[in-house]
């Protein structure tokens, strides 16, 4: 049974009882859209924390301090900046890291052990100590603040990323912020993801909630095949709804999952439609492939073709470079079994080109969202992969930007 779920209007990652946050300029990231590069998300309550974290072998300090303190704590707050990552910084990196911890959880009273931390911005650079730490005096938490916190972690982002759904019948809400727009690619898309809900929820449960959650979105994006230092996806639960204990293999399990889930894919598409340079929102389905591996890795292997993406660019419908990319994704696939769609429209039969009328198909190309879908007719899995188009703004942008 499918859960019907609804996005709360100006949602945000403060929505769900009890989540405050604030934001403020540091002067960390001198190319700030908002003015703002330092924030912190707090929790009323002590929270149940899950996390999942980049799968880069060079991992950032932010990253190595809460990959200590996660599973197996609660936490309260989170502080975040943008314009500085604190990754390749040795030993010296994660005493700032800490430093910065023990100074938010001074002003906003609660226990280092309950502060986690995220960074984002240029490798390779130490955070600014005291300017961080007086800046951090200055920041003023509120129920709204969610707006600006998901203004302060924007690097490249031109549109900050936020959401709060509720299913119906259900008395919590999960909210959520994000931040990604180069530096993407499906090993936990380069992020940072900041979610929370007031729901009661078992720890165990809820671990593995998220997981599922993020392969099926955050998994399944990819802007050019880099992975950075510093993914990180944080998941708070406070439990101030008041529901009974949410537990595994329960109805309302299955109705937290999917609310998870739509709240996880719409930051995921979000961060694919605001991929550096992008134009279009590209989302690539595969169904009827042998197994759900098969079905994942040909739709991330097309999403991340620059050839595709290129052609998609420049409104050319050569449906042979996402033919070519399927097949070297390492799925299997028989070429005579397969249907290709770009918006609906059939462009290949049972592996046989079919005619179309060319011009039809640039202007459907020319629109903001791209849909892709490829019939493998060799069994019952399915996968959907997100991604942009390849302009010559990604070129521009990342000559510019210092790593």
């Amino acid at each position: 049974m499918t859960t019907k779920t609804e996005s709360i209007p100006d949602g945000t990652v403060t929505s769900p009882k009890g989540f405050v946050a604030g934001a403020v300029f540091a002067n960390i990231n001198k190319y700030a859209r908002y003015k703002l590069d330092l924030g912190i998300l707090l929790s009323e309550v002590p929270c149940i924390a899950v996390g999942l974290f980049t799968s880069n072998k060079m991992k950032a300090a932010p990253v190595l301090l809460c990959q200590q303190k996660l599973p197996g704590n609660t936490a309260r707050a989170v502080v975040v900046n943008s314009g500085c990552a604190n990754a390749g910084t040795g030993e010296q990196g994660l005493a700032d890291a800490a430093a910065i911890i023990d100074t938010a959880a001074e002003m906003i009273e609660v226990k280092p052990q309950e502060v986690l931390i995220a960074s984002t911005g240029v490798i390779g650079r130490r955070l600014p100590l005291d300017s961080i730490t007086e800046a951090l005096k200055r920041i003023e938490l509120s129920p709204d603040g969610g707006h600006s916190l998901a203004k302060a972690i924007m690097t490249t982002d031109t549109i900050t990323k936020e959401v709060a759904i509720r299913a119906d019948g259900s008395n919590f809400i999960i909210g959520g912020i994000a931040k990604g727009s180069g530096m993407i690619h499906p090993q936990l898309g380069t992020l940072l993801c900041f979610l929370t809900t007031d729901a009661m929820v078992d720890p165990e449960f809820l671990a593995a909630a998220l997981k599922k959650a993020v392969d099926i979105s955050f998994n399944m994006v990819s802007i050019d095949g880099d992975t950075s230092p510093n993914d990180t996806i944080l998941l708070m639960a406070n439990g101030l709804a008041g529901n009974t204990v949410i537990r595994q293999n329960t109805a309302q399990a299955a109705v937290f999952q999917e609310t998870l889930n739509h709240t996880c894919i719409h930051l995921a598409k979000a961060i694919a439609r605001d991929g550096e340079g992008a134009s279009k929102l590209i989302e690539v389905t595969i169904s009827s492939a042998a197994n759900t591996a098969d079905a994942r890795s040909a739709a991330r292997t097309i999403v991340s073709s620059p050839l595709v993406k290129a052609a998609i660019h420049g409104n050319v419908p050569n449906w042979g470079r996402i033919i070519a990319a399927a097949g070297r994704s390492g799925a299997g696939l028989v070429e005579s079994r397969l249907d290709l769609y770009i918006d609906g429209t059939c462009l290949v039969k049972k592996g046989n080109p079919l005619p179309f009328d060319k011009n039809c198909m640039v202007d459907i190309l020319k629109g903001g969202e791209v849909s892709i879908g490829l019939n493998l007719n060799l069994g019952e899995a399915t996968a959907t992969a997100w991604g942009c188009d390849l302009s010559e703004e990604y070129v521009t942008i990342n000559s510019r930007y210092t790593t």
